[in-house]
């Protein structure tokens, strides 16, 4: 069987998509407030700005994948209002029913879906919009999932990847630090789960910095495809329109 990272780990092509569902598992409860403490709250402005860049209109219809715990499902609810649609997905069971409760806390009532990015459950151009934040990096297949991606949006429809990326380089010492050093230990103190941050700050090395992404954007079908730098790099919003 292929070989793939599982961090800075080699796993079986089989075993990740296991692997990536226990670390969820694992903190499904505790990750809204993990990402507050991880990102000092920055999560919140970054996916704010997704939903601006989104400019989603009335009745448009919305797949947010690797959706968790629905807080782009939720703002982008209002936005396409009751004649379009928002459908939240999730590989993992247990974020997915963590992001259905939110969202009908907030009185958003939204179809949940469990599946797999890489054999998305709808048909050909389906959608206006598809959203992936915090996701693409753990997925064993990049390309298929992105090609899945295009497929269910309608010619002109838009992808917004929202990911953490490669910061600028005069930052990487200290960014480094932080992620090796300082995330594990508030996983351990917070989640009671060191192992899972580790592996989340092992899951941002091995993603494929700005460019390269660009560049697999286009080769799945996306024409043109505008890159987004925030917090200096940690993190991309990458938005592709369909060919």
């Amino acid at each position: 069987m292929s070989q793939t990272h599982f961090g800075y780990e080699s796993v079986d092509e089989g075993e990740k998509a296991t692997r990536v569902r226990g670390v969820f598992d694992s903190v499904a409860t505790r990750y809204d407030l993990m990402n507050d403490l991880l990102s000092f709250g920055l999560h919140r402005l970054w996916k704010t700005y997704a939903v601006a860049v989104a400019k989603l209109r009335a009745g448009d219809k919305v797949l947010d994948i690797a959706g968790g715990t629905g807080d782009l499902a939720r703002a982008f609810a209002p936005k396409v209002g009751a004649q379009g649609m928002v459908v939240l997905t999730d590989i993992n069971e247990a974020m997915l029913r963590v992001g259905r409760d939110r969202l009908l806390d907030h009185g958003v009532v939204a179809p949940t879906l469990a599946c797999d990015a890489e054999h998305l459950p709808f048909a050909d151009g389906s959608f206006d919009l598809v959203s992936v934040a915090f996701g693409l990096r753990n997925m064993t297949h990049k390309d298929a999932a992105l090609a899945e991606m295009a497929r269910v949006l309608r010619p002109g429809g838009r992808l917004l990847v929202l990911e953490f990326s490669h910061i600028a380089k005069p930052l990487r010492k200290p960014y480094d630090w932080y992620s090796f050093h300082v995330m594990p230990r508030i996983g351990k103190w917070v989640a009671q789960d060191e192992d899972s941050y580790r592996y989340l700050a092992e899951s941002i090395r091995m993603h494929p910095d700005q460019a390269t992404l660009k560049a697999m954007m286009k080769s799945a079908g996306f024409g043109h495809v505008d890159v987004h730098n925030l917090a200096a790099g940690a993190v991309a919003l990458h938005v592709g329109v369909r060919c």
